[in-house]
């Protein structure tokens, strides 16, 4: 690939380490829209890919923009997106961090931080949507989504055994033809 989308990819990555209030799942649904809609450097279901593996590995919720640097320009796509998303943010984070120490107390701190809260799970749903979307779910994958929350959200059932089960129920679907 072209020299033109990793730059756009890093150009893209600079602003959005500066906006993850509450972390990388933050910042999901603006990568998402960027990459997919706008600089048309995946496909929906690329995004869903990546985003799965992203989310199945050990690491921070940044970690996707590595792997969409690895399918933009190989491993100085990776090397150099992870950089883009990470240091603009650490040095903000060096810059700002005694200052936030010292006034941690203060009126306007407490403020900032309850104000941030929400905006943070907004955007963690945001994400969500975001990549529900890109993921163009057939109908049964749909409801076997829905019929996971509910079971996690009603039921004791870890995720992991929950993921057995509808593991081994697609393969005995794609067996008979029917997924």
């Amino acid at each position: 690939m072209g020299d033109d989308k990793l730059l756009n990819l890093i150009l893209l990555c600079i602003p959005l380490s500066l906006v993850s209030f509450g972390g990388g799942q933050t910042i999901v649904a603006s990568l998402q829209h960027q990459t997919v809609d706008i600089l048309h450097l995946l496909s929906g279901p690329q995004f869903t890919d990546l985003y799965a593996i992203s989310r199945a590995a050990p690491g921070p919720g940044t970690l996707i923009v590595a792997l969409i640097g690895w399918e933009v320009s190989g491993l100085w796509g990776a090397v150099l997106a992870t950089l883009a998303i990470f240091i603009p943010s650490s040095i903000l984070l060096c810059i700002l961090g005694s200052y936030w120490q010292r006034h941690r107390h203060s009126a306007w701190a407490i403020a900032a931080e309850k104000g941030l809260a929400p905006v943070a799970v907004g955007l963690i749903f945001t994400g969500v949507f975001a990549v529900g979307q890109s993921a163009r779910f057939t109908p049964l994958e749909l409801a076997t989504s829905l019929g996971a929350i509910a079971v996690l959200l009603t039921t004791k059932t870890g995720p992991y055994p929950l993921l057995g089960v509808v593991g081994v129920s697609y393969f005995l679907l794609s067996l008979a033809g029917m997924a």
